[in-house]
């Protein structure tokens, strides 16, 4: 009797209880995803449409699919002008946010100073700053600079809204770090800048990857600073093509969706690749 007690027990602590939350968060999950990626689809799929199918059956598929949208937009060279203006911005502001942002966050997570913790409230309150609110002010400081019409008009505001969150994200990491490591890096004769250079560095990595790829993605996807502080047309990037692509061809549907899905194909494919770099960097800024 006692081994019949024994075995019913052993079964039923064995067996998991039963939960609704699991499916209901599947579900919803599939939802949000599925809410998300169909505008994605919807833009990819109609670049292989013509102008009269989509006004046709507007929700339809390529019938039959159609190529010369995507070609006339990859041989433009205006296109790839912009790409080009695209990826230096991008690739300053991302090595700016990494730079500044790992320097001022071991400042701040390794340091201890009067005003510490007032000077990362200060940052965190940063994040609740809406860049839009500062366009007006920004922009005249930026004439008054001469930087109107060049790459840092960009770069240089946008490493500086990424700032905040950058911090965030890094001081949990830096935090974590063992101060035996530190005290043993010292031992072997290295100082605050080898300790930051041999230790520090590698161990971030997961942080410093989330970090540059959320301000590569944002810097691609910008939209209003570029378009008021680059009046130059040769300055344009990808988004500021896709305005004056859709007004220049507003009855070309078909290329209009086509080039838009040319412009947002690096970020998408970036950020994809990328996406258990950023789980886990997020992962480890929370745990932290």
């Amino acid at each position: 009797m006692t081994v019949t007690a024994n075995s019913v027990l052993s079964r039923s602590a064995g067996r998991r209880p039963m939960s609704w939350g699991t499916p209901l968060t599947y579900a919803l999950a599939l939802a949000v995803a599925a809410v998300s990626i169909a505008p994605i689809v919807y833009v990819i799929v109609g670049g292989f449409r013509t102008t009269p199918q989509i006004v046709a059956d507007p929700a339809g598929l390529p019938d039959p699919w159609v190529w010369d949208n995507y070609a006339r937009v990859l041989t433009q060279s205006d296109f790839w002008r912009q790409a080009f203006n695209s990826a230096v911005i991008a690739l300053g502001t991302t090595l700016g946010v990494v730079v500044l942002g790992l320097c001022a966050a071991f400042v701040i997570a390794r340091y201890t100073f009067r005003g510490r913790e007032a000077l990362h409230t200060f940052f965190t309150l940063g994040l609740l700053f809406p860049a839009g609110a500062a366009i007006l002010p920004l922009y005249l400081m930026l004439r008054d600079l001469n930087l109107i019409n060049s790459y840092y008009a960009v770069i240089l505001p946008q490493v500086a809204f990424s700032l905040p969150i950058t911090i965030v994200i890094l001081r949990p990491f830096l935090s974590a770090i063992p101060r035996e490591l530190e005290d043993a890096a010292a031992i072997d004769g290295a100082d605050r800048l080898g300790f930051l250079w041999r230790i520090v560095l590698p161990l971030s990595r997961p942080a410093l990857v989330t970090v540059g790829i959320l301000a590569f993605v944002a810097s691609w996807n910008a939209f209003l600073l570029p378009l008021l502080v680059l009046g130059d047309v040769n300055l344009h990037t990808l988004p500021l093509g896709v305005q004056n692509f859709s007004s220049q061809y507003t009855t070309d549907t078909a290329g209009v969706l086509a080039f838009t899905s040319l412009a947002m194909l690096p970020a998408l494919l970036f950020f994809t690749l990328a996406e258990k770099q950023i789980v886990g960097g997020l992962q480890g800024a929370v745990k932290g």
